[in-house]
């Protein structure tokens, strides 16, 4: 029973426990779910007054916006009012003065009216007065008028012809200074050595046994040594020198340094002259790329194609009346670039055209056309600017000046080519220069004698007073010109004067 009993109260209180448990546990949630509410409302408390406050800051700034649009509203509205006033009182004053301007409309109109009436009674007038001369004089208005006119015009062709040559010895001068000016800054600023640079085809030989070294047996070196250089060796008693002959100057340029090599080497045989000759190649090949490039530095004319500077190169060993073409034309660089400067033209493109300006020469002998257009084309290949185009192709005048530049490049041209030195020039060549000169100026009538002096730089031409005007000596010097310029080839300008003189004679008795 004692067990039965302790089990009984172990299950009551057991149950009891569970019964105070679940009462402090219900009442521990009606506590915790107090704290909530009130968390819940203090949040809803919190977010009201934030909504209060946000709710204020939009009015005020709705406010705030709402007296800037007003302002603004109020000025455009004083500019409209400002705006509005000002094309009042234009129109103001553009109705008074269509007034004033009808008002002298009509003032005009009967001035007009007046005018056409003194017109009138001033033609009938003169009408009446030309009745009266013709009366005295016995002369119609017509042939009155055609002797006034005749009197004029020979009053007038000797003014003229006076103002005409002040205008034109006063214009000439002035110009003539300038360009001497110009001209002589360049030059003397220039100063390149007058000797040329030409390149020889004759080699000089240690010793006469070497010719039969060179023929070889039989012939077979010197057919060997032709046949891969492509030049022609011409062997003659001329003592200690070989010539080589070709019309190509790369192909002589290679022969005489294979030539040379062979002579050095002393074993002359066809073998070592077909190396030599490949070694010359390559040797020629490396010269005409440092002279190029030397060109181009010296001449500041910079990033051109290699491939173009390969074939500037190449005029260094073409020759024009002696005279080295890459050299002339690096020495027009240079007076180009200092005529461009003097001018206020474009020193840059100035350089690049003289220096280009003959590069259609290194291909003229393997390409159809003039040494003009195949420079063009060249030039357009490797995508030289069209400035620089321009420039270059009017050096000889195939084509039209179109740019400063193009007229700097032909000037250069003549400064360089016609400086005493620069080119050679065989003694018939010259004399024959001289007598075509003095033959087309004797060709044209009235012309009495004339001298090609000064290296036939200028002519100076008589002609007989009683058989041209002044006025017909001017047609005949620039007729004699131009026939000089399209008859014969010259290096740099020729003067033409034609001088034309009246000797009145009388004697006293």
């Amino acid at each position: 029973m004692s067990l039965k009993l302790v089990f009984l109260l172990l299950a009551l209180a057991t149950l009891g426990g569970a019964i105070i448990g679940y009462v402090f546990r219900w009442l521990l949630l009606l506590a915790r779910k107090g704290s909530i509410e009130v968390e819940i409302k203090e949040i809803l408390l919190t977010a009201r007054e934030d909504a209060k406050q946000i709710t204020e800051r939009a009015e005020e700034e709705a406010r705030q916006k709402l007296l800037i649009a007003e302002g603004d509203l109020h000025d455009k509205e004083e500019k409209i009012t400002r705006a509005e006033d000002r094309i009042f009182k234009r129109e103001e004053s553009l109705d008074k003065k269509q007034g004033e301007l009808d008002a002298e409309v009509s003032a005009l109109k009967v001035r007009i009216e007046e005018v056409k009436a003194i017109k009138e009674k001033a033609d009938a007038l003169l009408a009446e007065r030309s009745k009266e001369l013709s009366k005295v004089a016995g002369l119609s208005v017509e042939q009155a008028r055609e002797q006034l006119f005749a009197e004029l015009a020979t009053q007038s062709d000797e003014d003229v012809m006076m103002r005409v040559a002040k205008l034109e010895r006063d214009g000439m001068e002035k110009l003539e200074r300038r360009a001497k000016e110009i001209l002589t800054t360049a030059i003397h600023r220039l100063g390149n050595s007058v000797a040329s640079d030409t390149m020889a085809t004759a080699i000089t030989i240690p010793n006469d046994e070497l010719k039969g070294k060179i023929i070889g047996k039989e012939g077979r070196n010197i057919k060997a040594f032709e046949r891969a250089s492509g030049v022609e060796v011409i062997i003659d008693d001329t003592p200690g020198s070989i010539l080589l002959s070709s019309f190509d100057p790369m192909r002589r340029a290679i022969a005489r340094v294979a030539l040379e090599n062979l002579i050095l080497d002393g074993r002359i045989q066809p073998a070592k002259i077909e190396e030599h000759v490949e070694k010359a190649k390559a040797e020629v090949n490396k010269i005409i790329k440092e002279k190029a490039e030397a060109a181009a530095f010296e001449a500041g004319v910079l990033n051109l194609d290699p491939r173009l500077l390969m074939i500037l190169g190449r005029l260094h060993f073409r020759t024009s009346y002696g005279q080295s073409v890459l050299q002339h034309s690096l020495e027009m660089a240079h007076i180009a670039g200092m005529i461009a400067e003097e001018v206020g033209a474009n020193p840059q493109i100035a350089r690049a055209g003289a220096l280009l300006h003959d590069i259609g020469k290194a291909l003229d002998h393997e390409v159809q056309g003039t040494h003009v257009e195949i420079g063009r084309r060249i030039l357009q290949k490797f995508g030289v600017s069209e400035e620089v185009v321009k420039a270059m192709q009017a050096h000889h005048e195939e084509y039209p000046y179109e740019t400063v530049e193009s007229v700097i490049v032909q000037v250069a041209d003549a400064i360089s080519g016609g400086r005493p030195g620069a080119r050679r020039d065989s003694v018939e060549q010259y004399l024959k220069r001289l007598a075509d000169i003095e033959e087309i100026a004797m060709s044209f009538p009235g012309v009495e004698k004339c001298y090609a002096i000064s290296a036939g730089r200028e002519v100076r031409v008589f002609v007989r007073p009683e058989d041209m005007s002044d006025f017909a000596a001017r047609d005949v010097a620039r007729n004699i010109a131009l026939r000089i310029e399209n008859e014969l080839k010259y290096p740099g300008e020729i003067k033409v004067a034609v001088i034309r003189e009246t000797r009145a004679i009388e004697f006293a008795r």
